[in-house]
Formats: structure tokens, C-alpha cells, sequence
């Protein structure tokens, strides 16, 4: 029996990214949340810093690197712990994961075929339209079942 864990995987990693894709979350303050969060419970830099165990200077450049976007995660889960917050990671994809690897089976396929199509057509064994959709779409259809990984491989440009 073939097991199915790659789809429960998918939907069930789908169904979490799906929660953070439509929550309304704030955006990033410009000057980054650790020196937000600092400034609205009335710390100074020289506070953080000594929670920190590091100079004021030193606090500063944290601050200022997470509003560049150099910060490392080390860092800010640091700096997360000492104003008594939790740090939340996450990558979201803009598309279901799903959908991603539907878009990756179909541009795969169609690549492939117009390749197959233009062989052909030199051949003067070119096929109808609705010969070579049908394909494609059983193409989709076995890249979409077959190893994931298949999916992201180049292929080599001649």
C-alpha cells in the first residue's frame, strides 16, 4: 500500500500557512519591534542594554539592524526574551503550497511538450491542439504524482 504522507504533509502544512496568510498581522514598525515594544513600555537603550548584558551602543546596533533587516535570529530571540515576548518565525508562501506545486507541474509540462511539439512539427507529425492539451494535462497529472523533487530540477538548456 502506497503511503499517502506527502499529501497529509501538504494540507496539513497548507492549513497552518493558510492561518498566517489571512491574519491580519501589523507590518513591521519602520524602526523594527524590538525598539518599539522598548519605547512604548518606557525602557531606555541603557536598559535593554543592561538586560541584555551588553553596552548601550551595542543595543542600539540591534535595534538598527533589525530595522535594516541584518539582524540575525539568535539576536532577536535575545532581545525577544528580555522584553518578555516570544519570538514567531515563519516562512508563508503567497500561494498555497498546493497551488505552487501545480504551477510548477503545468510550466514543467508545457516546457516539455512544446520541445516534444516542435520535434514533431519538423517532422511534418505535428498534432492537434486538443491531442497535445490532453497530454499536458496527463503530464501534469504525473509530475504532480510523481517525486517532488523532480519538480525542481533544471533541466539543461541546449
Amino acid at each position: 500500500m502506497e503511503s499517502n504522507f506527502p499529501e497529509l504533509k501538504l494540507r496539513q502544512l497548507d492549513a497552518a500557512l493558510n492561518r498566517i496568510r489571512t491574519a491580519d498581522l501589523p507590518p513591521r514598525p519602520p524602526s523594527g519591534w524590538v525598539k518599539a515594544i522598548r519605547e512604548t513600555l518606557g525602557m531606555t537603550a541603557t536598559q535593554l542594554a543592561q538586560r541584555l548584558g551588553v553596552t548601550t551602543s551595542t543595543a542600539t546596533r540591534l535595534e538598527a539592524s533589525e530595522a535594516d533587516d541584518t539582524i540575525s535570529l539568535a539576536t532577536l530571540r535575545r532581545a525577544a526574551e528580555v522584553l518578555n515576548c516570544e519570538l514567531q518565525y515563519s516562512l508563508v508562501p503567497r500561494q498555497p503550497l498546493a497551488q505552487m506545486l501545480e504551477a510548477r507541474a503545468t510550466a514543467l509540462a508545457r516546457q516539455q511538450m512544446a520541445a516534444v511539439s516542435h520535434t514533431m512539427a519538423l517532422e511534418a507529425q505535428s498534432t492537434s491542439k486538443k491531442t497535445v492539451e490532453a497530454q499536458t494535462r496527463a503530464l501534469v497529472e504525473a509530475l504532480r504524482n510523481g517525486p517532488r523533487r523532480n519538480l525542481w530540477r533544471e533541466r539543461n538548456k541546449t
